[in-house]
């Protein structure tokens, strides 16, 4: 495959899920918008505490299945053994039934105990227990999207996506506006059914070979997904105890308008880059893992990955920086104004995700459990201890430093990692790509901070303005103005004039 071809790749794929998880953006923008209005900063924060006990539970139910199915139907699908697609699906469906099961019932019988440790009272046990059907509902949808992505249906993948959003989003403002603060459950409970119901639709179209399987042998062909499993649902329970003990904490010494501050802020700076690596990661995924048998062929697609990456995101990322205040004020309210200083720290830790991202994706094509759970391990009990000494130390605003703080270590971690796994070096325009950035985002950064509201401001949007012209060429030289991408970008009037100036 030629370079332009391989780029290409990327962003068509990145363009179909790209487009979905813009629409979903949107609705998650009208979803925080009337959460703000109707629930106000205390219901955001309940809504966040409610978020991240439900994750934690969560993810131990789900045992890491959903990623590691992935792997599995990728490389079943890769050596074309129909057989083994089949043996791993049905093994798939039946074990996210069990764990689907078993973490309704952990829910229920711990939600006395969750509520007291997390609120300080048990006024919340009822609905925290009623957060246990998420835990099945969601653990059924995830074994149905492993299908779905193992097997590279992208297009299904981003239809599903954005029908689940587009119900949720109506149904979530009908319970906020009928119920008011009582509303915040009933909406992720049905949310999450919507969610199971288009997935299991999309899931049905996927024709799979039928099998028979007894449960010895379902438990048998299951075990490699644990095992492989367990390294994701430990990653995944640390980031879910991460947000746990964050907005725990915040709540114990700030309070819970403070928890809708935080949220408010890192839902934000996320929003964007999460459309990005979304966009991204539902084909990066399948295709690495495809070529771990060649590091070379694989180290040639995390540059090519690392280089799309930052030229998709790196626009939006300072336009978030830079129009924090205005973009607080659209998405939120008034009330929710200091988190504007929040946002931009963790706005600066996101460009970290970026260039971290596809690296991190190495150790999972390869199957290499242990270096991922090392790492993953350390960098968030080292996020963890972050916040709790910038908590205690700075505030509320100690939160957000630590987060680019974190970033630039594991960045670190996961390019040495690589090197070591498969020879990684990041190619020469990546490096210089990388670096361009952070001094782009450094420098909006010190402007904006130092200089007072009018001036910093221009020069934040006029550098936003230059790079998102630079990116914009950069895609285009990448993918060849042949593309049916780049005709596209041609057709916009004066696009062809900025690229080829």
């Amino acid at each position: 495959m030629t370079d332009k071809a391989s780029y290409g790749q990327i962003l068509k794929s990145s363009s179909i899920m790209g487009g979905a998880a813009g629409i979903n953006m949107l609705l998650g923008m009208v979803r925080t918008k009337f959460a703000a209005v109707l629930i106000g900063t205390t219901g955001v924060g309940l809504l966040a505490s409610f978020g991240a006990v439900q994750g934690l539970i969560g993810t131990l139910a789900g045992l890491g299945i959903q990623s590691s199915a992935v792997r599995d139907i990728a490389a079943a699908v890769a050596k074309n053994d129909d057989q083994a697609v089949g043996r791993a699906v049905l093994a798939l469906r039946r074990i996210c039934w069990i764990t689907g099961l078993v973490g309704l019932l952990a829910m229920v019988a711990l939600s006395p105990f969750i509520s007291q440790l997390t609120f300080g009272s048990d006024q919340y046990t009822l609905d925290i227990a009623a957060l246990g059907l998420i835990i099945l509902f969601g653990n059924l949808a995830g074994g149905q999207l492993a299908l779905i992505q193992g097997m590279r249906r992208i297009g299904d993948m981003a239809r599903a996506n954005i029908l689940g959003s587009a119900l949720g989003t109506f149904s979530t403002i009908g319970f906020y506006y009928w119920l008011g603060l009582r509303g915040i459950v009933p909406a992720l409970v049905v949310l999450s059914a919507l969610q199971l119901a288009i997935a299991w639709y999309y899931a049905r179209r996927v024709p799979v070979p039928p099998v028979q399987l007894t449960w010895r042998q379902t438990f048998s062909e299951a075990s490699g997904m644990v095992r492989l499993g367990a390294v994701f649902m430990w990653n995944g329970l640390l980031l879910s105890l991460v947000g746990y003990i964050t907005v725990t904490l915040i709540t114990q010494q700030e309070g819970l308008a403070a928890v809708g501050i935080y949220s408010a802020a890192f839902a934000l700076s996320g929003l964007f880059v999460n459309f990005v690596l979304q966009a991204m990661g539902a084909d990066y995924y399948p295709r690495l893992t495809g070529l771990a048998h060649d590091p070379a062929a694989m180290n040639k697609l995390v540059n090519e990955q690392t280089e799309i990456g930052l030229l998709l995101a790196v626009p939006g990322l300072l336009a978030t920086l830079v129009l924090a205040p205005w973009i607080i004020q659209i998405f939120y309210t008034q009330a929710f104004i200091p988190a504007v200083e929040l946002l931009r720290w963790f706005v600066l830790g996101c460009l970290g995700r970026v260039i971290a991202w596809p690296l991190g994706f190495v150790m999972l094509a390869l199957g290499k459990s242990r270096w991922f759970f090392l790492t993953e391990t350390s960098f968030n009990v080292i996020h963890i201890a972050l916040i709790a000494v910038a908590l205690s130390t700075m505030g509320l605003i100690g939160v957000a430093i630590a987060f680019p703080i974190l970033y630039v270590g594991y960045t670190l971690a996961v390019l040495l990692v690589s090197m070591r796994l498969t020879g990684f070096r990041w190619a020469r325009e990546s490096t210089r790509m990388i670096w361009a950035s952070v001094v782009l985002f450094l420098t909006c950064m010190v402007l904006l901070e130092t200089l007072p509201f009018v001036p910093g401001m221009t020069l934040g949007i006029l550098i936003t303005a230059i790079a998102s012209v630079v990116c914009l060429r950069g895609l285009v030289r990448l993918i060849g103005q042949e593309h049916r991408l780049s005709r596209a970008i041609y057709a916009v009037p004066g696009a062809k004039w900025v690229c080829e100036r």
